[in-house]
């Protein structure tokens, strides 16, 4: 008798963001085998962007598909297709287009020939989309390490700075240490429930009461450092300023938007879909994360004077904003939540676009100082700038404001004035460093700097116009991505 292998059912359409960039990744990887010469950079980024808009149009697809169908699971309940899902994975495009942009610019400017960076690039993002439609543990772990492991060669892929290769280090052994805390949690939450599966796990706890819970809270608890880590949550941060400092630019950009979304989308799948029934437990714990997070990365940047790792302790303390989204744990946080990272993740990508120009041969010219007197000089890079970071700030009539009112409010709604306040706190505390460094680009410039123009390669002024138009666009006129990202509901909250 001939044993049969019995095959679970695949819905392909969910899978195709995945497929695509896993197939552009595996096309330049044989490509670059087969070419007599180097690819040419030109190549690598049109395949790249190319691979970001078919996903767009496939995310359009999905959409329709969820009007019509409604929510899906797919490969035995381990993926699911969902309106959450769709937009995510539509926000990641997007990005991954704009950084592909940015680093063929800096690529040609460095001399940096090759494939590599999109190659790793798109695996990573295959990673990433894997990761916001995981409904499976097992698969978070999956898309994770595939994010992570093209993440840590790309830190280094500038291999003329020891700077980069001392953080590729630092952030591949810690990054090690968090993948194995976190697949050690979800060990214990199968231990705890009986299945990996976050539906299931979310029904059991419904269903059942636990007398003795320290295994479930044990496993949860490793799980949320796993994710801390990832996102730079205090006191899970140490490794960030360091990364973002030592990465090349352009790989800084990517990291600070791709992995925001990919690792916040799947948090909001383990917290809110998973162990949403279990509010009293893990409320307390995210509580302080937020604020822990909110106001060390928003202190500790004011003294900062380099303008990456600046950046790197602001994106900790959007860590924080967008954690309350999560902590709230119901609709209209998720919704905040994913509002705030569609507005984010182009706006940080434009902002690294100009740090790339700004950075000149080397990339290495990242003092504030160098930023003196730019709006008198370059007067449409210099108000970009400032646009991008009054957004960042959250100032009105941008997107940052109506992302930190949406993820505000959904705090209040879920009782947490307190938490909101302090919220606002750090963000009065920022404002400090981010009108620090708007005042410092219309300031009066030094001779030395006043013969310093930097010129903008095409590509790059791109980026920063769709950024910033992105930036007004949508802080003027909210309401269409609001009503997007409320349609755009987790496939269970409980």
């Amino acid at each position: 008798m001939i044993a049969t292998l019995a095959m679970p059912s695949i819905h392909y359409l969910v899978i195709v963001p995945v497929l695509i960039f896993f197939g552009a990744s595996l096309f330049l990887l044989i490509a670059s085998a087969m070419w007599r010469r180097a690819v040419p950079t030109s190549f690598t980024t049109v395949v790249t962007v190319l691979a970001a808009a078919a996903t767009l149009v496939v995310t359009y697809f999905q959409w329709r598909d969820l009007d019509h169908h409604g929510v899906t699971t797919t490969v035995a309940h381990a993926v699911v297709l969902d309106g959450f899902s769709v937009v995510a994975t539509a926000i990641i495009a997007v990005a991954v287009a704009l950084a592909a942009l940015v680093a063929h610019d800096w690529a040609r400017r460095e001399g940096v020939r090759g494939p590599e960076y999109q190659i790793l690039a798109l695996a990573s993002t295959a990673g990433a989309i894997l990761m916001t439609q995981a409904n499976d543990l097992i698969v978070i772990f999956l898309g994770l390490e595939i994010l992570s492991l093209g993440l840590y060669v790309l830190v280094a892929i500038d291999r003329r700075k020891v700077e980069s290769a001392e953080a590729s280090l630092k952030y591949f052994i810690l990054g090690g240490f968090a993948s194995a805390i976190f697949i050690y949690g979800a060990a214990l939450l199968y231990g705890a429930t009986g299945s990996t599966n976050i539906s299931t796990i979310s029904y059991f706890l419904g269903s059942n009461v636990l007398l003795r819970p320290g295994l479930l809270v044990a496993g949860g608890a490793l799980v949320l450092v796993g994710f801390a880590f990832k996102i730079a949550a205090v006191p899970f941060h140490m490794w960030s300023p360091d990364v973002y400092e030592g990465a090349p630019t352009p790989v800084t950009g990517f990291m600070a938007s791709i992995v925001k979304v990919g690792a916040f989308a799947a948090l909001m799948r383990v917290v809110i879909s998973g162990l949403g029934t279990q509010l009293a437990t893990w409320r307390p714990i995210l509580w302080g994360l937020v604020v822990l997070t909110t106001v060390v990365g928003a202190t500790l940047a004011v003294p900062q004077r380099n303008a990456k790792r600046l950046l790197a302790y602001s994106s900790i303390n959007h860590a924080g904003f967008i954690l309350i989204g999560v902590w709230a744990g119901t609709a209209r946080g998720a919704a905040a939540t994913l509002f705030y990272l569609a507005t984010y993740a182009p706006t940080v990508v434009a902002t690294f676009a100009i740090l790339t120009v700004m950075g000149g041969l080397g990339d290495e010219r990242h003092s504030l100082e160098s930023y003196r007197g730019l709006a008198r000089r370059q007067p449409w890079l210099g108000a970009s700038l400032a646009v991008l970071l009054l957004s960042q700030l959250g100032a009105p009539l941008t997107t940052g404001f109506y992302a930190k009112y949406a993820v505000l409010a959904a705090a209040i709604d879920a009782n947490g004035v307190a938490l909101a306040l302090i919220a606002l706190l750090s963000a009065a505390i920022a404002a400090s460093f981010y009108l620090r460094w708007t005042v410092v680009l219309y300031a009066e410039s030094d001779d030395e700097f006043e013969a310093t123009r930097v010129v903008v390669p095409r590509a790059s002024a791109v980026v920063i116009g769709v950024g910033v138009v992105l930036t007004l666009l949508f802080g003027v006129w909210p309401g269409p991505l609001a009503t997007l990202a409320q349609h755009a509901t987790l496939y269970f909250i409980p």
